[in-house]
């Protein structure tokens, strides 16, 4: 399940397999993008944004855009300055491959685009919102986001005063709310709020740190950059990577009391009900029966 460390990753694989390169090929299937072409363009950046993905590129000779979303800055040139943008969201992927290697990752009919460089061929798999826009309208696609977690932006106070702005919302799903910081998937809500000792179903007005969630959070997943395995235990070993998430009706590695899987808004989330109580005047959620 990508979360903002897995797409920082991603980013990472696409700038080397194409970072610099000129392209001498594509491929789009996806239907606003059927007719695109970008051989010839040159790869000079690959980015992540929270959860997006960001692929900046030049296009040889300038290039008619559509109408304008956002103002043009001064000295911005929207003709030749381009991002090709996708979401990972629950499935998406893609995968650098050497010219000639066979594409395995997933089904053929899965695959969504394909860039090919002198060095390398980038695939994407069941990739969501793919869009190429001038690069000065990027604020249109993510503009919304709040703080990146692993971006230069990141900004704990700024989360702190988004997440606060509503404080009646359960602190589980204010977490996973890009709009107030950007990267926290589901995995990372769970851990993080396992290692406060706050209930998911917490009123964010009631949570007595929200500055200490947020850096353990982003700390959690700067730990994780450059590596595949997740983990928020400190080891990589399988089925010792996490406290809580993915181990429904297993033992809590701190008290013993088995955890619990319960429906959080439109996301499943795990919890300990031993060490992280439900606070006075809520009504802990009935126990999962399956």
């Amino acid at each position: 399940m990508p979360e903002g460390d897995t797409v920082w990753n991603t980013a990472r694989v696409l700038h080397r397999a194409l970072g610099g390169a000129r392209l001498t090929g594509s491929d789009f299937r996806v239907p606003q993008l059927a007719t695109v072409d970008l051989t010839g363009w040159t790869v000079h950046e690959s980015a992540s944004r929270g959860k997006h993905l960001l692929l900046r590129l030049t296009a040889p000779e300038p290039v008619t855009a559509p109408e304008p979303v956002t103002a043009p800055a001064a000295g911005d040139d929207r003709t030749t300055r381009w991002t090709l943008h996708s979401h990972l969201r629950m499935d998406g992927v893609w995968r650098a491959y050497a010219p000639g290697e066979r594409w395995t990752a997933r089904p053929a009919h899965l695959i969504r685009a394909v860039l090919r460089g002198p060095d390398a061929v980038a695939v994407g798999y069941h990739l969501h919102e793919l869009a190429l826009v001038p690069t000065a309208e990027e604020g249109a696609l993510v503009g919304h986001l709040g703080p990146d977690l692993l971006g230069a932006d990141w900004n704990p106070a700024e989360a702190v005063r988004r997440i606060a702005a509503r404080p009646e919302a359960a602190i589980g799903e204010a977490l996973l709310d890009q709009r107030n910081l950007a990267g926290v998937g589901n995995l990372y809500k769970c851990e993080v709020l396992f290692l406060r000792g706050i209930s998911p179903w917490t009123p964010v007005g009631a949570v007595p740190d929200l500055a200490g969630t947020v850096t353990l959070a982003q700390k959690l997943l700067a730990a994780n950059r450059g590596r595949w395995t997740q983990s928020t235990t400190g080891s990589l070993h399988r089925g010792r990577t996490s406290y809580v998430y993915g181990r429904r009706a297993q033992p809590c590695r701190r008290c013993g009391t088995a955890i619990r899987k319960e429906e959080l808004g439109e996301r499943v989330t795990y919890w300990c009900p031993a060490c992280q109580p439900a606070p006075p005047g809520t009504v802990p959620p009935r126990p999962a029966t399956s």
